[in-house]
């Protein structure tokens, strides 16, 4: 499979927009990685639909590495 690399220009307050719902996504994915841990369900998340703990924490330990290579990449601007 090819990857396709993009450049991407956005104002400040349009990446904080971006990195807040991608925050958000990571969380509920972790919150649902300890639902499958734990059987608790946690207040106000809805618990997303994964097959058990490992999956969960597959897809939100991706939605991190992409908050980082945009975090990364935003302290390189000058």
């Amino acid at each position: 499979m090819v990857s396709t690399t993009y450049l991407i220009r956005l104002e400040e307050n349009d990446l904080g927009q971006i990195l807040d719902g991608l925050h958000a996504r990571a969380e509920a994915w972790e919150k649902t990685a300890d639902y499958h841990r734990t059987g608790v369900s946690p207040c106000n998340y809805v618990i997303e639909e994964s097959n058990d703990a490992n999956e969960a924490e597959r897809i939100a330990a991706h939605y991190r590495a992409i908050i980082g290579k945009i975090e990364e990449q935003r302290q390189a601007q000058p």
